[in-house]
């Protein structure tokens, strides 16, 4: 990622963690409130709350009138996460370098607090967005958010993922994996963002086009990660989809063709980008750290 990128980058996300830490508050029964503030605050590149931000202002849209949408996709990641370390999901003991939310505040409250999580991000969308943005715009947004947490999102990936351990199965179900398990959240992201700057269906077309290749990309790299880097590198325990017999692209096509597939998904994606000429250093760039690092996997 260029210098200038990775500037407006930081910015962005250190606004999206300002905002974080102010929606959150500690009220009653605190143990609930810590639990969620903990895993929030935990760290991360806020990749998704940027992407919106970012995309949000291709259209000239004021980072006021998205902020609220971007927090509330970062609260939906977020409470993936805690549920995927779940012993009864991905038993994973750290995230982020840390603890994992269970292993700090106990399996029923790490439930709850990804529960809570799924009904405080639209609340914050409708609560926190300015009214001066169209209510039918707002519901446009909303309506997004709840397709990409629900069956028809990143629960149905979940579900797939879970049921194609230990299994051999098809590139079509390898795909619906990624696609809902990854790039949904992805789409979700430059949809919102597309959206409230009231882009055509052409253009949020070719924005969820983008999306889709990088979250594939993304998806394969982090494969190829878990099974190259360390526990410090990876921020989780590494070696974990081997330990389960998990289905990904690595353990069926093996690293070098899991390599080249993602470095195609990024070609893909930048091409997208050129061919409709959306110019943003922050989208070119998060596709390049891609290819960069895989550059450096062995």
């Amino acid at each position: 990622m260029e210098q200038s990128a990775k500037i407006r980058y930081n910015e962005i996300r250190e606004t999206v963690e300002k905002y974080i830490d102010k929606y959150i508050e500690i009220l009653y029964p605190e143990s609930i409130y810590k639990s969620i503030r903990y895993s929030m605050l935990a760290g991360g590149k806020r990749l998704r709350p940027v992407i919106a931000i970012e995309t949000a202002s291709l259209f000239n849209v004021p980072i006021e009138n998205v902020i609220p949408s971007a927090c509330a996709i970062e609260m939906l990641h977020c409470q993936s996460l805690i549920h995927d370390d779940l012993p009864c999901m991905d038993n994973d003991d750290f995230r982020r370098g840390k603890p994992s939310n269970h292993k700090v505040f106990g399996e029923a409250i790490a439930t709850l607090a990804g529960d809570a999580l799924l009904s405080f991000a639209p609340k914050l969308i409708i609560d926190k967005t300015p009214k001066t943005v169209n209510p039918e715009i707002l519901l446009n947004v909303l309506n997004e958010f709840f397709i990409a947490a629900g069956v028809h999102g990143i629960i149905s990936g979940q579900v797939v993922d879970i049921e194609s351990e230990k299994k051999q199965i098809s590139d079509d179900t390898l795909n619906y994996l990624y696609e809902y398990k990854t790039a949904k959240l992805f789409k979700l992201a430059v949809r919102t963002g597309a959206i409230l700057g009231n882009a055509s269906k052409q253009e949020l077309d070719d924005l969820t086009l983008f999306a889709q290749y990088y979250g594939h990309a993304f998806q394969i790299y982090d494969d190829i990660l878990d099974v190259t880097s360390t526990l410090e590198e990876l921020g989780k325990t590494p070696g974990k989809d081997e330990a389960v017999q998990k289905s990904t692209y690595v353990s069926m096509y093996g690293l070098d063709k899991a390599k080249k597939q993602a470095l195609f998904l990024c070609d893909k994606a930048c091409d997208i980008l050129k061919l409709h000429n959306i110019n943003s250093e922050i989208l070119t760039g998060i596709v390049h750290n891609i290819s960069e690092g895989l550059d450096k996997c062995s």
